[in-house]
Formats: C-alpha cells, sequence, structure tokens
C-alpha cells in the first residue's frame, strides 16, 4: 500500500447538502422550506408553541423533587476491590482508605465520598475506610475475617 492509494471507506464520507444553489441542486429556490410563512423564515423559534393551546409540557403535571444539597458518592464493587488486591495494586495488608482507591486507580474521583456496595466475591482479610457502604458489603467484609468502618465526612460549610 503506498501513500497515494489510500482511500475512505466507500460511504464513509458524505457530501452536505448545499440549499438554495439553483435548480439543479434539487433544493434549490425555497431550499425545502415550503412557500412564505413563518416558517420559511429565518429566526424562528417556535419549538414548544402549539398554535395557543397549552403546551404539551405544561399540560403534564409537576411531580417529584430534586434535592439541591443531595450527596453523589463514587461507587465501588467489593468484587472490583478483591480483583485489584489480587492483580497487587491495593495493599491488602495496610489499611484501605479512599486516597488508597484513588491512587489505585480503581477510583477517578472521591466526589462527596466513596461508598462501597456487596457485589462480586470478596475473601479478604481487610481493613477498610470508606465513607459508605451498603449492609451487606460490611457483612461480605466482616465474613472475610476483615473489617470496614464508615467514617463521616467532616462537615466542609
Amino acid at each position: 500500500m503506498k501513500l497515494n492509494e489510500l482511500r475512505d471507506n466507500p460511504g464513509a464520507n458524505k457530501k452536505r447538502m448545499r440549499v438554495g444553489r439553483g435548480p439543479g441542486s434539487g433544493k434549490g429556490k425555497t431550499a425545502g422550506r415550503g412557500i412564505k410563512g413563518q416558517k420559511s423564515r429565518s429566526g424562528v423559534a417556535i419549538n414548544g408553541y402549539e398554535g395557543g393551546q397549552m403546551p404539551l409540557y405544561q399540560r403534564l403535571p409537576k411531580r417529584g423533587f430534586n434535592k439541591p444539597n443531595r450527596k453523589k458518592f463514587a461507587v465501588v464493587n467489593l468484587g472490583l476491590i478483591a480483583k485489584f488486591i489480587e492483580a497487587g495494586k491495593i495493599d491488602a495488608k495496610s489499611t484501605i482508605t479512599e486516597d488508597v482507591l484513588v491512587e489505585s486507580g480503581l477510583v477517578r474521583r472521591k466526589l462527596d465520598g466513596v461508598r462501597v456496595l456487596a457485589k462480586g466475591d470478596f475473601d479478604s482479610k481487610v481493613t477498610l475506610e470508606v465513607t459508605g457502604a451498603s449492609k451487606s458489603a460490611v457483612e461480605a467484609v466482616e465474613n472475610a475475617g476483615g473489617s470496614l468502618t464508615v467514617k463521616t465526612p467532616a462537615a466542609a460549610e
């Protein structure tokens, strides 16, 4: 293969339609916008408008509530922690904190803390220190002979 033989796959490159460029183009004169009226002109913003009728998004009832100060946790499964311990990325002998999980690459960032869930097999005797954990995760770690402590984060306010 030579540089001059390089080509895109057939159909990978499609030329864009240039509208309003004469009758031969197939999209000349009105450029596919029909004739006259608001929608044929530029600067039209009538997306939610239903001709004076109450728009659908206003007719539907409002439901629920979004807590403005809710906490977002980085979620980790016990199975993944076990995998990282086996791979030698996490040292099981020392206390596993949130910072250790971030350094090992298991968690990208802590957010408001790390929460441990019980998905996966876990049989290492470890000491975990995290912001949150499910009851089944705490149970699984204790069954393996380790301990999982849930620390409350220091108030940032």
